[in-house]
């Protein structure tokens, strides 16, 4: 990405263990920023291995207060075919096993969670696409599933079935640890494959690879104009999602 500097890097202790990689510290045109590579900086963690609570921890340590996060999809929507964009607004959770609450031990809070992804963040996004002239789809429901194999055919039949749009490996328990930490947050989803059943062809991470090489100019302009238009004040509901839900 254009315009970017590396001013500095931390590493964040947690009370659940190491995030993924350090957090690089950025100036992106004016606007401070944090990076974290979710898989590593070698992609070497496996969805279902990342250790969401750490990650989603560090960044409230250091004071973040918005998640702009960036994800590979397959499509199932036939709309969606590969390289389109999609800010995503509704999450099916189909992943079993990850740690998905901060709240285990002496307290309980049931966060609202109809909404998973912050309306002011999903809103620059959308207004940043239209002033690039980037075609995006505005809406989307991503099913969230284990990985780190791909599905079946009858597992994308069955979520077509329910509702799902795209299908990815790494947006839960984010989405609602971000909540639970009142950060907003916020996807864009890039389709990089038709999903197992959708497509006719054996699904390949060199085809993941390749679209979203293709992808990165688009994203990057996308995410250069959306850090430009977010307020410095948050008006949405996320910063008080512990409003109320303690039991």
């Amino acid at each position: 990405m254009p315009n970017v500097e590396l001013i500095g890097q931390s590493n964040v202790d947690t009370p659940y263990g190491a995030p993924s990689d350090s957090y690089k510290q950025l100036m992106i045109s004016g606007v401070e920023a944090v990076f974290l590579a979710r898989h590593g900086s070698g992609h070497t963690i496996a969805p279902h291995k990342v250790n969401y609570r750490a990650n989603i921890w560090g960044f409230k340590t250091l004071g973040v207060e918005r998640l702009l996060s960036l994800g590979a999809v397959g499509g199932i929507n036939p709309l969606l075919l590969p390289g389109s964009i999609v800010i995503a607004d509704q999450i099916i959770d189909m992943t079993t096993g990850r740690a998905s609450t901060f709240y285990e031990i002496d307290e309980v809070y049931h966060v609202d969670f109809s909404e998973p992804f912050c309306p002011e963040l999903r809103s620059a996004f959308i207004e940043a696409a239209r002033a690039i002239n980037l075609p995006v789809l505005t809406r989307g429901t991503y099913v969230c599933t284990n990985g780190p194999r791909f599905e079946t055919r009858a597992e994308i039949k069955y979520y077509a079935t329910v509702g799902a749009d795209m299908v990815g490996m790494t947006a839960m328990p984010e989405a609602a640890l971000a909540k639970e930490a009142e950060i907003c947050y916020s996807t864009v989803a890039t389709v990089t494959n038709l999903a197992a059943g959708i497509s006719t062809e054996k699904l390949t991470t060199t085809e993941v690879i390749e679209t979203v090489n293709k992808s990165s100019i688009a994203l990057n302009a996308l995410l250069l104009k959306t850090l430009s238009l977010i307020q410095a004040q948050r008006n949405c509901p996320c910063g008080q999602a512990l409003k109320d839900a303690k039991i």
